[in-house]
């Protein structure tokens, strides 16, 4: 890739580093905090996981809701605002979550973290990388995607520790002030700056120096309505919802099914294989993928190292180490993919005024969606027949939801595949 010839460096790379330590905030706050809330309000209030459940789904509802009008915030706010604002609402909603004695109030504390965690979650992502970059796109988004990887990897044992250490309410207020002061700080120094009023190009091009990454010669501007109507939208927004509903609801799951068979600590070994293969299958994805590749054909490869994944569970039958490990590693190597690969396929199959929007509207959606899939999927755990003899690991109708769930996903991004 040709380089700027820029009196500054160019700057769209101190923006991904940025949106890196936006996403680790967002997803070890609003995705990695949630199961270890359940847990610690449980344990310490008495208060049913059911009643906790339902709450942390509303956070995840209304993270969707924000995430899908980003584009109208970010337009009128800006990103600076938008992240600030964020900021401050996961900040208060934590100390909300840490100090409810009843379940109302627990209702109360989810819209502020679903707000702060829509603020940061992928759509924001996508919004905070999309001006810097367009042929070099791939690249910067999963180099800033990984921050969530390690966001998962740093505060799953932090919030554990933190909360052992201080107490719920300490934790949980120190935790809201980093954020609080990290983010802002972001927002004021990195994502105030816009290429335009740098004088740079996107991709760090010289002036004149072709970079865009062009839109399919099909695609055209579809305002309003027409966008729910169009091929390509449809099938984008439902592979996505498709693919994160049995990734999400697999992943709720997965560790408790491999305990019996590994051990605790074997198994969470096998779940940071899950999460080093995501970071490594979204990196080498996003740096070897040319600007012409076919990216939902690229989409649904990864969703078929998960489904191989789901068959390889469900052949181990809870029981079958080798195979468990095998299925951790298949899953793990399309895990990454799934956030990041369909605003990548939105960029090239619409206008680029139009990507904001389609970008916003199926994280939104599959946000929405995968609210639900933990809960789906402890139903079918605990409902689906069960043979007598079934070792404590096996799930054999989970594995089977997931494999569809999956297959479907694959079947929606090639049916959106451009005829002719």
């Amino acid at each position: 890739m040709a380089t700027a010839t820029h009196a500054t460096p160019f700057y769209g790379w101190r923006v991904v580093a940025a949106a890196f330590v936006l996403a680790a905030f967002g997803w070890g706050i609003g995705f990695f905090g949630p199961p270890v809330f359940i847990a610690t309000i449980h344990a310490t209030r008495g208060i049913p996981v059911g009643v906790i459940s339902a709450a942390v789904t509303v956070h995840f509802l209304v993270g969707a809701a924000v995430g899908a009008t980003l584009p109208f915030h970010y337009r009128r706010f800006g990103a600076p605002a938008v992240t600030r604002a964020a900021a401050a609402a996961v900040a208060a909603g934590l100390l909300g979550w840490a100090l409810a004695a009843e379940a109302w109030q627990l209702f109360a504390a989810a819209p502020l973290t679903g707000a702060g965690w829509g603020g940061m979650s992928a759509a924001a992502i996508n919004a905070v990388i999309a001006p810097w970059f367009e042929r070099g796109r791939p690249a910067a988004l999963a180099m800033a995607y990984n921050g969530g990887s390690v966001g998962g990897i740093v505060f799953s044992p932090l919030w554990v520790a933190a909360i052992g250490a201080l107490g719920f309410p300490l934790a949980a207020a120190a935790v809201g002030a980093v954020a609080l002061v990290v983010l802002w700080a972001l927002a004021e120094t990195v994502l105030s700056r816009t290429p335009r009023g740098m004088g740079q190009s996107p991709d760090g091009l010289r002036s004149g120096v072709e970079a865009v990454c062009h839109a399919s010669p099909a695609a055209r501007p579809l305002p309003g309505l027409a966008l729910w109507c169009d091929r390509r939208f449809a099938t984008l927004a439902l592979a996505m919802a498709l693919g994160l509903f049995a990734q999400i609801g697999l992943v709720a799951h997965l560790f408790s099914l491999l305990v019996p068979a590994l051990g605790a600590r074997q198994a969470g070994l096998a779940m940071g294989l899950v999460t080093a293969l995501a970071m490594a299958g979204r990196t080498l994805t996003g740096w070897l993928m040319r600007p012409g590749a076919d990216r939902r054909m690229v989409a649904a490869l990864g969703y078929a190292a998960q489904l191989a994944g789901s068959l390889a569970f469900l052949a181990a039958d809870g029981t079958d180490v080798p195979l468990l490990l095998i299925g951790a590693a298949l899953f793990g190597v399309g895990f990454g993919n799934a956030t990041s690969l369909p605003p990548l396929i939105a960029q090239v199959e619409f206008v680029p005024r139009e990507v904001p929007r389609v970008v916003s509207l199926i994280v939104g959606m599959s946000q929405a969606g995968y609210a639900f899939a933990p809960a789906a999927f402890g139903l079918i755990r605990d409902l689906a027949p069960r043979a007598a003899e079934a070792a404590p690991g096996a799930a054999p109708w989970l594995y089977a939801a997931a494999a569809l769930a999956q297959g479907l996903a694959i079947a929606a991004f090639l049916a959106g595949r451009r005829r002719g």
